[in-house]
């Protein structure tokens, strides 16, 4: 095993560190944390991309779900707490994004059932005529629709508390 005359390994693992050095262990990757302002663009990030998500389930059952928008809230919380930490300002800020990724779902759900029923897609209802779109979700809001804006904001300030842990 290996060049002749070169010494051997005791412990036969021919892979073994040869006598006259041994390097370092390797150092692991510092994970993202404690950094605020990342914290608070992923946590941006994560409501556009749950606000979306909450939409079309909004769009395709036709109804608003409240564990839904408590999902919606609670990742956008513990992704902010995760990478942000403990910072006093994420959970503050993660109640208000999930204000509006519960709100911003709503609308693209209510795009996607109009869209539906009008033989129109729903980027176009929603792009071309926002307008509309806010004014029937003033008109259909209903003590339910500020419940679950409500709780999805408490599920973020949560999220992001358990998230900072």
């Amino acid at each position: 095993m290996g060049a002749p005359g070169a010494p051997q390994p005791t412990d036969g693992n021919p892979f073994a560190q040869q006598a006259g050095g041994t390097l370092p262990p390797p150092v692991p990757a510092v994970p993202a944390r404690n950094n605020v302002a990342l914290g608070l663009v992923v946590a941006v990030v994560v409501a556009l991309v749950s606000a979306g998500i909450y939409g079309a389930i909004v769009g395709a059952t036709e109804y608003e779900i409240g564990y839904a928008a408590v999902g919606v809230g609670f990742l956008i919380g513990f992704a902010a707490g995760k990478i942000g930490g403990a910072n006093p300002v994420l959970p503050v800020v993660s109640a208000l994004l999930s204000l509006g990724a519960v709100y911003l779902g709503q609308l693209i759900g209510i795009a996607v059932i109009g869209g539906d029923e009008l033989g129109v897609s729903a980027t176009s209802l929603f792009t071309e005529h926002f307008d509309v779109l806010t004014e029937g979700w003033s008109e259909t809001a209903d003590a339910m629709t500020f419940l679950f804006l409500a709780i999805g904001a408490f599920a973020a300030f949560s999220g992001a508390k358990k998230g900072a842990l």
